[in-house]
């Protein structure tokens, strides 16, 4: 049977604010199986983005073990969160995260460029999902030029273009209408069960915790 995307075990971390040494996580442990879609909800300051953080290896833990893929993770080196970031999770933010002077295509190109796959092959990955978000036709057009929709439908070809284990997603429907937010909804849910990708989302929206397969509720940095 394959291991979780994700197995945290007893995750703590802290953050010093001055002198004093602020808990974010208190022994978070949490599993995720492969193809999931996943909410943490909470309000804010309940440890959602430090708790997202550190499964996209943008931070460290301080104790415990993280495990992505079977892979201990929870305190790799720079150079080699660098590296499975790269290949193996992609993102998806509240304010999308667009170059603004690259077209549609050159953003979700962009991190086959980092991976170093070669032209043919960057642009059938390319064309295939901008089919699938329904792009096509804006793909030469600047973020500037796109609705909120658009932008973040540009986002999340981006993050599934490379075919990762784990999408990241912080609030990704906060700044959309309901009409919108239910169509990003719904291409999240269609597109990562169609690319085996787990998505773990950080979100305040009921509209998103009512299509996730499992939500669970973070309060002062401890699952509930």
């Amino acid at each position: 049977m394959d291991a979780p995307i994700i197995q945290l075990d007893a995750v703590t971390k802290h953050y010093r604010v001055g002198d004093a040494e602020v808990p974010a996580l208190r022994g978070v442990s949490l599993s995720v199986p492969r193809g999931r879609f996943v909410a943490i909800r909470g309000p804010s300051g309940s440890g959602k983005s430090s708790l997202l953080n550190i499964c996209g290896l943008i931070d460290t833990l301080d104790d415990g073990s993280y495990r992505l893929e079977g892979r201990e993770v929870g305190r790799v080196g720079d150079a080699a969160a660098t590296l499975i970031r790269r290949e193996r999770i992609g993102f998806v933010f509240q304010s999308y995260n667009l170059v603004p002077v690259m077209t549609v295509r050159e953003n979700v190109e962009y991190p086959l460029l980092l991976a170093g796959l070669d032209d043919r092959e960057r642009r059938r990955r390319v064309d295939q999902i901008l089919d699938q978000v329904g792009l096509m036709d804006r793909a030469e057009r600047r973020p500037d030029l796109l609705s909120g929709g658009q932008r973040q439908r540009t986002a999340i070809a981006r993050a599934l273009v490379k075919a990762p284990a784990l999408v990241i997603a912080d609030e990704p429907t906060a700044n959309l209408d309901t009409t919108t937010a239910n169509q990003v909804i719904d291409l999240m849910r269609d597109l990562g069960h169609h690319h085996g990708a787990t998505f773990l989302i950080a979100t305040h929206d009921d509209r998103m915790t009512a299509r996730c397969d499992e939500v669970h509720t973070l309060i002062d940095g401890a699952l509930q």
